[in-house]
């Protein structure tokens, strides 16, 4: 089990900007075997009532990213993997990106990018992100 933990929600307005972040725990790491950069890492929203939505995605080195179409030119995602740290940078937020926000590791050696909630088997708490008219 690898510990996810996510930071960097709140409330703001439209047009505004926010940059989450996502920490594994090196503790969870270190009893897993593995290091960060051996997991795919991925970020997801959900809201109430409906299916968790997938928004970018990216590969064991950062070379590989995949966005949402809903999010193509606004959202970035990036890693650090000296921290252990998955970022989303979201820019021109809009209403309809409120949402929590979490992020996930998919521990299976892919070169696939993957977009489905049940490829991933790790999951922080979320964060969440209000973005107001």
């Amino acid at each position: 089990q690898v510990t996810l933990v996510e930071s960097g929600g709140g409330s703001v307005q439209a047009g505004d900007s926010l940059r989450l972040s996502c920490v594994a725990s090196r503790r969870t790491l270190d009893t897993s075997g593995r290091t960060f950069d051996k997991f795919n890492m991925g970020w997801f929203r959900q809201v109430p009532g409906k299916e968790r939505e997938f928004v970018a995605a990216i590969i064991r080195g950062g070379e590989k990213t995949h966005t949402a179409d809903s999010v193509k030119g606004r959202f970035t995602i990036s890693r650090d993997n000296a921290r252990n740290t998955v970022t989303l940078q979201m820019n021109n937020l809009k209403p309809e990106d409120t949402a929590v926000y979490v992020c996930a590791a998919d521990a299976y050696w892919r070169e696939v990018l993957r977009t489905a909630p049940e490829d991933y088997h790790y999951w922080g708490q979320g964060t969440q992100v209000t973005v107001s008219s």
